[in-house]
């Protein structure tokens, strides 16, 4: 009897230790459909199958080691299982680094944009914390998915310093990762890639898609895109033409005007002068936000007044200028009076549309003609 009770004594840590890896190749053979039959991820399991992700392995966004599954299972036995699953803040940051195995060249662009910014930049920046005291709100667009307040995250919260986050583990991380524009498992279709032909042309070209969704850090969850309005703001008493490119709505919820609506106000870059009702992605790039190759897309090289667009004295060609690209109109320059636009030469306009083509490297049948410049010139040719 005493040696049954040894055997049982020594087989129970085994067993224990064997259900670990055992769980883990369970759940990898079943694609999570295993445990999801007695789990309480059956809800999310259900809103991935309908997603735009549906093809992607759980594993490959939420990691499948024998770490991850371990823990999981620890939680489970447990009962440490809070009513809704949600990803923790360091759950979505060791996600960001999974993201980039298929969106390569999406990933490379946000790390080295402005909201690819770690933590640490932006909530220990000296100059920043000395003109503006650190709040909560700070948190409602840089750091959407940090658990706590400002106070958990920084000490201390004051305009002398010296500032240190209170967890070393996230001065590195995103304070604006991936998860905080696009929802993963919102419903839409898989995206297939386009031929090269086909993705060079604009009028085939995708630019909104279903994952666009702000993770709003008070209630945990995503709010679709389709469902955030696009604010009407006004320059004085005018209301100024907005775009109806709906991705704005998503840029909005952080670079917003004051209660007043009034454009530049607060964060606001609402166009106006000669860009008003241009789309923010008309210029900034989707995931880096740069602008540089932008003017090219829709302005010839030169503009009636015979100067590059890319050297006039704006916030463009030096962040010093007085005129701001945003707000910039023709009269700031044309103090006297715009002078009335004059019909370019054909040999002005020949030179335009070859310079246009080959720095958009279009083929003949893609190019679409932009401006009045560019019509003029079609019907020069058909004229000839």
């Amino acid at each position: 009897m005493r040696k049954r009770w040894w055997w049982a004594a020594a087989a129970l840590p085994c067993v224990l230790l064997l259900s670990v890896p055992a769980s883990s190749i369970y759940y990898n053979a079943t694609a999570g459909e295993g445990c999801a039959r007695c789990h309480e991820i059956r809800p999310n399991l259900e809103s991935w199958r309908d997603s735009t992700h549906r093809n992607v392995p759980c594993e490959t966004c939420h990691g499948g080691s024998l770490a991850d599954n371990s823990r999981r299972l620890i939680h489970h036995v447990s009962g440490d299982v809070p009513e809704q699953i949600r990803l923790k803040g360091l759950d979505v940051n060791a996600m960001v680094a999974r993201c980039q195995g298929c969106h390569r060249q999406e990933f490379a662009d946000w790390h080295a944009g402005p909201h690819g910014a770690t933590f640490s930049k932006f909530f220990l920046d000296a100059k920043q914390n000395r003109e503006r005291l650190l709040m909560d709100d700070c948190l409602r667009c840089h750091g959407m998915q940090f658990e706590g307040g400002i106070r958990d995250l920084v000490t201390p919260i004051d305009r002398t310093g010296p500032w240190k986050l209170t967890d070393a583990r996230w001065a590195n991380m995103a304070a604006i990762p991936c998860l905080a524009c696009h929802q993963m498992h919102r419903h839409g279709e898989p995206l297939h890639q386009q031929p090269d032909r086909m993705a060079r042309s604009s009028a085939r070209e995708t630019i909104y898609r279903p994952s666009l969704a702000l993770f709003d850090r008070r209630g945990m969850d995503h709010i679709a895109d389709a469902n955030l309005a696009i604010p009407q703001v006004v320059d004085g008493e005018r209301p100024l033409r907005m775009s109806p490119d709906p991705r704005q709505a998503l840029c909005y919820q952080c670079h917003a005007p004051l209660a007043t609506r009034q454009a530049g106000s607060g964060d606001d870059r609402t166009g106006r002068g000669i860009h008003e009702g241009i789309s923010c992605l008309a210029c900034h790039e989707k995931h880096g936000q740069q602008t540089r190759a932008s003017c090219a897309n829709c302005h010839p090289r030169l503009s009636n007044c015979g100067i590059d667009v890319e050297k006039m004295d704006t916030s463009f060609l030096s962040p010093k200028s007085a005129h701001n690209i945003h707000s910039a109109k023709c009269v700031d320059c044309h103090t006297k009076g715009v002078p009335k636009k004059r019909l370019a030469s054909r040999d002005t306009l020949q030179r335009q549309e070859d310079a246009f083509r080959a720095q958009q490297r279009f083929r003949p049948t893609d190019l679409q003609w932009l401006g009045d410049d560019r019509t003029a010139a079609a019907g020069l040719r058909t004229a000839r």
